[in-house]
């Protein structure tokens, strides 16, 4: 389903549409409809449309609970219950099938999350480029979540703190790309990401005055761009 939401920055819109939908940030995808800056007879706003729809399982959300807390329990590493133990076993078992070593642990509990640790000596291969092979095991490990009833649960993986550090590495490019098209005038596409991802860019750069952003494709792997427009 789709909502459009309106705020004085594009950071505001988007914790307006979390709030009112009852949704995390990175469990809908954003598109830009309309920015409209300062000036000295209007105020500025900035308009979205929220798509509510989960990237990796693709099932729709259901928003008619309001808004929930998300507190991060750092978490007992033993599972607790059938179902953390069905989905270790599980997520153990497909890598030990794709030939390597793997140890399974909590990592956290939130609230309709489940963080899953991996510890593998091939952490690097499980990761991929761009971290796509750990996304397809997420995605393997959500839908099976769904099909042991628990499809209200979000299973997030991670090996060697990498969504943390491939965090870091956007927010240094969202910044290095902003300077470039400063100096040479033209618009740049970087590459595909995920829908997170791309938000994490829109974001950084949503302050930026003589800057602006917006997604590009189709799927989940769309493209941002950034683009030079000066002050005006």
């Amino acid at each position: 389903m789709t909502y459009e939401y309106e705020g004085k920055t594009e950071k505001e819109a988007i914790e307006i549409a979390a709030n009112e939908l009852g949704l995390e940030k990175d469990q809908f995808d954003v598109e830009i409809l309309e920015t409209q800056k300062n000036s000295l007879f209007k105020k500025g706003y900035v308009k979205i449309r929220v798509h509510t729809f989960d990237d990796e399982k693709g099932n729709s959300f259901d928003t008619s609970k309001g808004t929930e807390n998300y507190t991060r329990i750092v978490a007992d590493p033993l599972p607790q219950g059938e179902f953390e133990q069905k989905l270790i076993e599980f997520i153990s078992s497909v890598i030990e099938k794709m030939g390597y070593d793997i140890k399974v642990s909590v990592a956290y509990r939130e609230d309709k999350k489940l963080g899953i640790r991996l510890e593998s000596s091939h952490s690097s291969i499980l990761i991929g480029r761009k971290g796509k092979n750990l996304d397809a095991l997420q995605l393997l490990a959500n839908i099976y979540a769904g099909r042991l009833g628990h499809e209200e649960v979000r299973v997030i993986l991670d090996t060697e703190n990498y969504r943390i550090r491939r965090e870091e590495t956007l927010v240094r490019l969202a910044y290095t790309t902003a300077d470039k098209v400063r100096s040479n005038r033209k618009s740049i596409l970087l590459e595909p990401m995920n829908p997170f991802e791309r938000r994490l860019i829109h974001t950084t750069l949503n302050d930026i005055p003589d800057v602006e952003t917006k997604s590009e494709g189709e799927g989940v792997y769309k493209q941002v761009r950034v683009i030079y427009k000066g002050i005006r």
